[in-house]
């Protein structure tokens, strides 16, 4: 399997660089881990990189684009249709995520994973697993096959970035219903009720939510989806664009490219990553917490702590791309900021050191 190859060769953090970049905060003229999660976050980028160099100035979020059978259960708002309308509109730099990762200075990369009857528009990386996955409540989303594809994908999606110079990554998503495939993964992976992994998505009614429950819960028990095996929990309950961000985690890793989690979606796929392999939690970074119920749940099973709390619930990677110029901030104190040396000031001693 070139999957297991490909995970195989993923190398463990580079720790004596995590200890460079500390000694390196710590010799900037200001409070021991004043800056917070913030020094932590670039110190992770040095584990990953092998680097206390950091630089994270060339960036991207790749926003993988697919559609979900389920929604035709009910579970959604909005119809399939909508998700080739944003994804167009993606390419035309129109949406939530363009306007914001342009004052962030970073480039937005659509990618069609399987959106339904979509026909390819310029700016939009075709890269089809399928058209749209099928209904969850009646069979699995895909075969075992297309769900390593697609993870193959976002690994493959990863190298042609860095290749392209980028050495900071967000993951983003569009798919109407995609969070209920979402809700089912994590509901196995963390085995917990369906009811307590389940929110409203993108607005559902009291009607609704309970419908999405026992669709959720049908679809677990119609295709019984191992716990222990991720492609088939991916191939029985999953989504294109999961299993794509999945790949984009691991080839984070693999390619020592930091990948920034978005929220609810994003982070089930990276949970999905770090148990194929639990050296790729090294190109992790949390950006926000996301309202969705589960939200929390996911990224402390994935041990990451959020930059940001802020409600959001958007998706397209907003979250992941709203935490760049926080990193921004935290390279140009890390790059610039006088030396305890440099102003004759007695640099601090961790708290408990002896005297």
């Amino acid at each position: 399997m070139e999957l297991e190859k490909l995970i195989k060769t993923i190398e463990p953090e580079d720790a004596a660089a995590r200890v460079a970049a500390h000694a390196h905060w710590n010799s900037c003229a200001k409070p021991l881990g004043g800056l917070g999660l913030l020094e932590t976050a670039l110190e992770d980028i040095a584990a990953l990189t092998g680097s206390a160099d950091i630089d994270i100035r060339e960036r991207a979020v790749l926003v993988l684009c697919a559609d979900n059978g389920v929604v035709c259960q009910g579970v959604t708002q909005s119809p399939s249709s909508v998700t080739a309308i944003v994804t167009e509109n993606l390419a035309a730099r129109r949406t939530s995520v363009c306007h914001m990762a342009r004052t962030a200075d970073c480039r937005v990369v659509p990618v069609d994973m399987g959106v339904l009857d979509f026909p390819g528009v310029p700016g939009v990386l075709s890269h089809r697993v399928g058209n749209g996955t099928a209904d969850i409540a009646v069979g699995p989303a895909m075969t075992r096959a297309q769900a390593e594809q697609a993870v193959l994908t976002g690994i493959e999606l990863v190298r042609e970035q860095m290749e392209q110079g980028v050495k900071l990554l967000a993951t983003g998503e569009m798919g109407i219903g995609n969070t209920t495939p979402s809700s089912a993964v994590a509901s196995v992976l963390l085995e917990r009720p369906v009811e307590e992994m389940t929110g409203r998505g993108a607005g559902l009614s009291n009607e609704g939510l309970t419908r999405k429950i026992a669709v959720i819960e049908q679809a677990l028990a119609c295709n019984q989806p191992d716990r222990n095996d991720i492609l088939d929990v991916l191939s029985k309950v999953g989504g294109f664009d999961i299993a794509g961000m999945c790949g984009v985690f691991l080839g984070g890793a693999l390619y020592r490219v930091p990948v920034l989690i978005d929220g609810f979606i994003s982070a089930v796929a990276a949970l999905c990553a770090l148990r194929l392999c639990p050296a790729a939690g090294k190109a992790m970074l949390a950006s926000h917490v996301s309202a969705e119920p589960a939200g929390h749940l996911v990224l402390e099973a994935l041990g990451k702590q959020p930059l940001i709390t802020a409600g959001m619930h958007l998706g397209e990677g907003t979250g992941a791309v709203a935490a760049m110029p926080l990193l921004d901030m935290a390279c140009a104190v890390y790059h610039g900021c006088y030396t305890f040396d440099d102003g004759g000031i007695e640099a601090y001693q961790p708290l408990g050191a002896s005297q």
